[in-house]
């Protein structure tokens, strides 16, 4: 008889669990072990049960189970994890550490911008009871429920810590280390109290959350929801990879459950030591918060002074965009919801100014619940080859509208993996006033991304669509093969409002280490600062 299976934070699954099986007051009733599949089987006469399972590199647990009902059963590791919640905050909110620990840690908190500046130690963290600092999962799909951090057993105010958001608006980590030598650290967006600057700056928190794998689901594994057994091998059990990502994402948009924002970012951490202008080592670092780090860090070594703010506070309102002149968007902004879409647009339209520094921006929409803890992702594609179909331009095109109207470029694959620099194509625009570059020179030759090198059009580029506005100006292009590099655009509007796009996931990644990147982009936002002339 299968019990369920037993899998740990990432939906793998776990051979070799120990399990004792008992009634429920205690009586022992046999032991068993885990399969190669997670599988927990044992014969028993109908009813409900309890399990208390072990396994070394694991916290130990104690879960229930109904024989008929197969139990997702959830081991945590000893790995060091944890996040601040709610991710974000205002100036003066009150949040909570959530953290799961082998061991006791120390807590700091610090503020990223162009130096690492500490802020409070929060102190050391024990209890009474053996290993206490561990969290306990629950039984049930974590990426969509959350992680239920701070849940089981902490059963006393006492237990969990809660800070108080600080004054400055910015990019804060908690950081944590274990008398062993673990260490890791954790985003906080925190906005301002009310708006102190020109500049707002938007974290691409709703991306950041796509690619978070915690749980066994993210945007692009186990998308449609987690299959009844966890995955013992990747490559043979995902559909990414078994069928393609491309087919795998086809599926109705109904067919998406949400994923919860209440979990550890496995991917958002910097190290204990990285200063801004370090490279940017790892797979996706560039594209979520140590890739936007590197955008706030340039902002203050030029001298920017800014807002920031996370996705669903300009969704919400809370962000209230008539307050600036300027919005700047990071390195991959794109799942927007269409209430971000249209409150940016009508900004736009009344005089606001966006700077689009980033790639791959606006291509899916998400649709936040009502507390915003949880997001569903509109992740179908538009069927290519359904001629009904085939003018949208991207699956935010096929829920709402093109978001070239606003941004005046639209991610296509051409190109994608490959970083190349822009060469200059209208030299004579304002943009590179004072720059002495001439048409054909290129701009962008360096950068700090490690994943995809070679310049500052690169991994995720956009180009001018057929939706895109008349009036959109190409100043550069990137040199990418296959036609493939990122169209640099600037649009200017009647009402004063302007557009500026970089089409580039790796243009941040340049920002802060080519020069002719850097005095095109402070000529644009001095403009943007001051208005038209």
């Amino acid at each position: 008889m299968l019990l369920g299976h037993v899998s740990d934070e990432l939906y793998q699954a776990l051979h070799d669990v120990a399990v004792e099986i008992t009634d429920d007051t205690g009586n022992h009733l046999g032991t068993t072990r885990s399969t190669a599949s997670g599988a927990i089987h044992a014969e028993l006469e109908p009813g409900a049960y309890r399990l208390i399972l072990a396994r070394d590199g694991y916290g130990p647990k104690r879960s229930r189970v109904i024989t008929g009902q197969p139990t997702m059963i959830r081991m945590l590791s000893d790995t060091l994890y944890g996040y601040v919640w709610p991710k974000w905050s205002a100036a003066g909110d009150t949040a909570e550490l959530r953290i799961h620990s082998p061991e006791p840690y120390r807590a700091t908190l610090w503020r990223y911008g162009y130096r690492r500046e500490p802020i409070e130690l929060l102190g050391w963290f024990d209890e009474h009871g053996p290993r206490a600092m561990r969290q306990v999962l629950p039984d049930h799909d974590l990426a969509g429920a959350g992680a239920g951090f701070n849940g089981t057993g902490f059963t006393s105010p006492g237990h969990v810590r809660r800070l108080t958001a600080p004054d400055r608006s910015g990019l804060y980590y908690l950081r944590v280390e274990t008398p062993s030598g673990r260490h890791s650290s954790f985003p906080w967006i925190v906005a301002p109290a009310r708006p102190a600057a020109d500049i707002a700056v938007l974290a691409g928190t709703n991306n950041w959350n796509a690619y978070n794998r915690f749980g066994g689901r993210s945007n692009y594994i186990n998308e449609a929801g987690l299959p009844a057994a966890p995955v013992v091998s990747a490559r043979q059990d995902l559909a990414r990879y078994v069928i393609g990502n491309k087919i795998s994402q086809t599926a109705p948009n109904d067919s998406y459950p949400p994923l919860s924002f209440d979990r550890p970012d496995l991917e958002c951490a910097v190290g204990p030591d990285e200063e801004v202008t370090d490279p940017l080592a790892g797979r996706i670092s560039g594209t979520l918060a140590p890739g936007f780090w590197r955008l706030l860090g340039w902002l203050e070594r030029e001298g920017w002074p800014h807002d920031v703010y996370a996705d669903h506070q300009l969704h919400s309102g809370v962000l209230d965009l008539d307050r600036y002149r300027v919005l700047i968007l990071e390195c991959h902004p794109e799942y927007w919801s269409r209430e971000m879409y249209d409150r940016t647009k009508a900004w736009v339209e009344r005089g606001g100014r966006l700077a689009y520094l980033g790639g791959n921006g606006i291509d899916c929409e998400v649709v936040f619940d009502e507390a915003g803890s949880a997001a569903t992702y509109l992740t179908q594609q538009p069927d290519r080859d359904d001629p009904e179909q085939a003018h949208l331009e991207s699956r935010f095109h096929q829920s709402h509208r093109p978001q070239a109207e606003l941004l005046g470029v639209t991610f296509t694959h051409a190109g994608e993996g490959t970083g190349a620099p822009y060469r200059v194509i209208d030299p004579d625009h304002w943009a590179f006033a004072g720059s002495g570059l001439r048409r054909g020179d290129l701009i962008g030759r360096t950068s700090l991304s490690e994943r995809i090198p070679g310049g500052a059009s690169g991994h995720e580029t956009d180009k001018i669509t057929a939706s895109a506005p008349a009036d959109v100006e190409l100043l550069a292009q990137g040199t990418n093969p296959d036609d493939g590099g990122a169209d640099l655009i600037m649009r200017e509007l009647p009402s004063g409002g302007a557009v500026f796009s970089a089409g580039s996931m790796t243009y941040i990644p340049s920002l802060l280490v080519d020069e002719p990147l850097t005095r095109l982009t402070n000529t644009v936002l001095r403009r943007f600062v001051a208005g038209p002339e």
